[in-house]
């Protein structure tokens, strides 16, 4: 499933007056076992429009075999499909300061803006179990009041935000009840590596879920 051009039109234009650049699809199968939602693409991405292809993809591919899955089985999308930038100097090995172009967290009015595009996802891909990657992907779909550092590897049964309309800007919620499943962020573990021990239990907590709703499909 890939959202129409039209609605990719549409989030290009809301966010062209942000520091953002480029634009990545979502892409998986419709009513899959697992969505993923992450934060924004970054470099590696926005070059091949490929989600999840950096060097935190690496790490998200590992984190879907310890569950039994791979790419091709999920749908993997994110609260922001451009890249947030922001510049800092960087010297050279030549001794040259040049500026250069570093990922930054999005912000309130950037995840808005591409609202309307993980709305439609949501609701067309339909999935068993949302995967929310980090603190942006948790708090824009579960409320601003929810903490990864709380929720991680913990099943919210809710319904989750959704942009009321595109004049105002605010959020509503779904009608339909989710199962969110949040865990940190796969790029967190290079900054704090005892995290990934907290991820590898939530794993295997999602994939004791993911084996029950596999038993009831069949």
């Amino acid at each position: 499933m890939r959202i129409p051009e039209s609605l990719a039109e549409l989030g290009k234009k809301r966010i062209e007056s942000y520091a953002a650049e480029g634009f990545v699809y979502g892409g998986g199968p419709e009513n899959p076992l697992l969505m993923l939602v992450g934060e924004a693409p970054g470099e590696t991405e926005i070059h091949n429009g490929i989600p999840f292809s950096g060097r935190a993809g690496k790490e998200l591919m590992a984190f879907l075999e310890r569950v039994g899955l791979q790419r091709e089985d999920v749908y993997i999308t994110s609260a922001v499909r451009s890249r947030p930038y922001k510049w800092r100097e960087k010297r050279e090995r030549t001794g040259e300061m040049i500026q250069k172009k570093y990922n930054r967290t999005p912000n309130e009015k950037e995840i808005i803006a591409h609202a309307p595009l993980l709305d439609y996802e949501i609701e067309k891909v339909n999935p068993e179990i949302i995967m929310t990657l980090g603190n942006i992907g948790l708090k824009r779909l579960a409320g601003r009041n929810m903490k990864i550092s709380d929720m991680h590897g913990t099943v919210l049964e809710q319904p989750v935000r959704c942009l009321k309309n595109l004049e105002s800007n605010e959020y509503g919620w779904t009608e339909k009840t989710y199962k969110i499943f949040p865990t940190y962020h796969p790029a967190s573990i290079f900054y704090n590596r005892s995290l990934l021990e907290a991820i590898h239990e939530d794993l295997d907590k999602l994939g004791e879920l993911l084996a029950q709703i596999r038993e009831k499909r069949d």
